[in-house]
């Protein structure tokens, strides 16, 4: 029991240091390195297994299994590699927006301007109405995103700010597959199935026929076309 016990506290390190090199390099590498230490960890389990030592076997194949994506990690702790939070982030000149995959709730910042730095949880409707007037169309759009989902009751983007979009440009542009990766949520070197999966989930929460934001909703679908280029 007692070595049992020592190999789950040894797997459990392992991991720990894995997800803390997955946060550390680049995320191919990361790709990579979950993959392979799936492979590697359901060989060790298949090993263990035959020896005898399932106390360390099971915990081993059920990492491997989870590495590889043949499990639904939420259902395995916080601790798991993929279990912590999943976040989307679009992101405009003046204003980046995060959103809560899990919840579809939404929370931001200001990143430029006057009031860089602000969250935009702490500003007031003055100071709101002074920002819309201030930023590009892209950032107002996530601005106005944010506020009515928040329930603010702003309206759309035709009608805040009578001299929104003097900060810069009309709009998003070409959307890289840096920025597709971040509205996802996703790693660099996602498969179609992960890009599929983190597609599905952000629609459940802002499709418009759910109340979501369209301006959101058309830069998902975006993304989702970008990344599925990659795997014609």
């Amino acid at each position: 029991m007692g070595t049992g016990l020592v190999g789950i506290v040894a797997v459990l390190i392992i991991l720990w240091y894995m997800r803390k090199f997955v946060k550390a390099n680049p995320a191919g590498m990361s790709y990579l390195l979950q993959k392979g230490g799936g492979i590697a960890a359901i060989v060790a389990a298949v090993f263990l297994t035959a020896k005898g030592d399932l106390a360390v076997g099971l915990p081993l194949a059920f990492m491997g299994f989870g590495l590889l994506g043949w499990l639904k990690t939420s259902m395995l702790g916080p601790w798991w590699p993929g279990a912590q939070e999943r976040v989307s982030r679009l992101r405009g000149a003046f204003v980046e927006i995060e959103i809560d995959q899990a919840t579809g709730a939404m929370r931001g910042r200001v990143i430029a301007g006057r009031r860089a730095g602000a969250d935009l949880a702490t500003l007031d409707d003055a100071a709101l109405r002074a920002l819309l007037a201030e930023v590009d169309e892209e950032s107002r759009k996530l601005l106005l995103a944010y506020l009515n989902r928040r329930g603010a009751g702003w309206g759309d983007d035709r009608h805040a700010g009578a001299h929104a979009g003097q900060g810069g440009a009309t709009g998003a542009g070409k959307m890289t597959e840096q920025e597709a990766y971040q509205i996802l949520g996703l790693e660099p070197g996602a498969n179609a199935d992960e890009i599929g999966r983190a597609y599905r989930t952000l629609m459940k929460k802002l499709h418009p026929d759910q109340g979501g934001p369209t301006y959101l909703a058309a830069r998902i679908n975006e993304a989702k076309e970008v990344l599925l280029r990659r795997h014609l």
